[in-house]
């Protein structure tokens, strides 16, 4: 076991061969026999190992398992100083190799050694991207839940700094085909992290390239298979893909294929689906998503098929008004309750399909059937100007601080699902109905106005849909997404909308 002073003799010997330095092996394994001293000597391998390393290629193994002997040292000087100097072995076909350790030593709870470990890959990266990829994602798929969890939050955060001349084609195309073995099996945290990691790869911020995406989230969500509305993970998965997809679509890059399913498999049974997050009102959640989604739909073979299902759905929110008695009171107990948040949803989504099929009212639906929708509109429309007047009078003169209480919130939401139910109400009931209007969805930013003012900004079309943290297929220990915000039906009945509505 070498001495203080041995190392630094045969760290001198070394240093003066200058080109002759290979020769002396003898030297260089004195060195690497000082991770085996005490403290002081250990911290001198540490400097030395890697300074000469690439001169002993016939001794690469020792000297790496030396360093990384150090890099585990109970002695947190030591470890920090051998981290500090991995990057310098990281020389052709060593690198990837690097790169597994670095990726393991991510585990670390030393914040210190954790910046040492992020920099030390950076700085590889910066040698070979592919090798250190090599690595990353090596851990990725087979390392420890911790070093697979800090692995990717590495990708989604530091990625982004890389310059160009680093993240080439090549390089963004090898990310995306190991990402796509990661997809296999992920969590909804990690597929969320994903999502951000290739979204923000310049090669996929192209329209082919967004339609990549898609593609890639549909085929996470299981879009081909039988929609089971019984299974919390079913359903739960559907949502977070979903809402990983909604940001991606755009005019050139439709959501045609998703809103088809949602038609199809997810309307019909939407009074039976199951969540395994707790207080999620599950139903709107859907129905949010189909609206935002309704907006970028492309040509779509069962267009008729997916409006019929739309229109039922939207039927059974819009209830006929209840019987008179002879006397002229209601026949029955009490006045139907209405659903504001979900009819804005539905009616919305009906709204935007109809533009494509703009006969449907009136040439695919009997008349009788027309007339009932009519009075189902009336009588929805008579309960909505009530409730208008309500909110308008409740926020009247309020400003500034006075809006920002949790209650004046929902009655400011309230008012705007509303007034969007009462601009697209007014279109259905033009003859023949219209589809011209646009409104911008109650959850979404919009221009502010003073309260008082004409509504500038009613009709204003949707912007693009907001980005939303969560995805996620399979893996063990999956991650629930959080509900976004904006939940207004379970809140509205506090402002007294399903009060009987009729005669005021």
């Amino acid at each position: 076991m070498p001495t203080v002073e041995e190392l630094y003799r045969n760290y001198g010997i070394l240093a003066d061969a200058t080109e002759q330095v290979g020769q002396h092996k003898d030297a260089y394994q004195v060195i690497l026999d000082g991770v085996k001293g005490g403290t002081k000597e250990k911290r001198l391998a540490a400097q030395f190992i890697p300074k000469f390393f690439k001169h002993f290629p016939e001794l690469a193994d020792s000297a790496i398992n030396a360093q990384l002997d150090l890099c585990e040292d109970e002695d947190v000087s030591i470890r920090r100083q051998a981290i500090k100097e991995l990057p310098q072995f990281a020389t052709g076909e060593n690198l990837p190799r690097v790169a597994d350790i670095l990726t393991q030593l991510l585990q670390t709870d030393d914040s210190a050694e954790f910046n040492l470990v992020n920099n030390a890959l950076l700085s590889i990266f910066k040698m070979d991207a592919k090798g250190t990829l090599g690595g990353l994602f090596s851990q990725i798929l087979q390392g420890e839940d911790i070093v697979r969890e800090r692995a990717i939050k590495f990708l989604s955060t530091k990625l982004k700094t890389l310059p160009d001349e680093v993240l080439t084609k090549e390089v963004e195309e090898l990310i995306l085909t190991e990402s796509k073995k990661v997809l296999e099996d992920v969590t909804g945290e990690e597929f969320v992290l994903f999502m951000k990691i290739l979204s923000g790869l310049k090669s996929l911020q192209t329209v082919s390239g967004r339609q990549q995406l898609v593609e890639l989230v549909a085929e996470q969500a299981d879009l081909e298979q039988t929609f089971n509305p019984s299974d919390p993970d079913c359903v739960d998965r559907l949502l977070q893909c979903t809402r990983q997809a909604v940001p991606l679509f755009s005019k050139n890059v439709h959501s045609t294929r998703f809103v088809t399913y949602f038609c199809e498999q997810v309307l019909p049974n939407l009074s039976s689906l199951t969540t395994p997050v707790e207080g999620l009102d599950i139903q709107l959640e859907v129905l949010k998503l189909l609206a935002e989604m309704s907006s970028f739909c492309g040509d779509m073979e069962k267009l008729e098929t997916n409006l019929r299902k739309l229109f039922d759905k939207l039927l059974e929110y819009m209830p006929l008004p209840p019987e008179e008695a002879e006397n002229g009171e209601n026949a029955g107990n009490e006045e139907p309750k209405l659903q504001f948040s979900y009819v804005e949803c539905l009616l919305y989504s009906f709204h935007q399909l109809g533009r494509k099929l703009p006969d449907f009212l009136t040439a695919k639906l009997n008349a009788e059937k027309l007339k009932d929708f009519k009075i189902r509109l009336q009588y929805f429309a008579r309960g909505l100007q009530v409730y208008i007047r309500q909110l308008r009078l409740a926020l009247q003169g309020k400003t500034g601080e006075a809006l920002k209480t949790d209650e004046n919130k929902i009655k400011v939401v309230a008012l705007k699902i509303t007034n969007n139910i009462n601009v697209l109400i007014k279109d259905l009931f033009h003859i023949p109905p219209s589809y011209k209007s646009t409104v911008t969805l109650s959850w979404k930013p919009v221009q502010k106005v003073e309260l008082g003012q004409k509504r500038a900004t009613e009709d204003t079309t949707s912007g693009s849909p907001p980005k939303k943290s969560s995805a996620g297929p399979k893996r063990d220990a999956r991650q629930i997404y959080n509900p976004p915000s904006g939940k207004y039906s379970s809140n509205l009945s506090n402002f007294n909308y399903e009060r009987s509505l009729q005669g005021k």
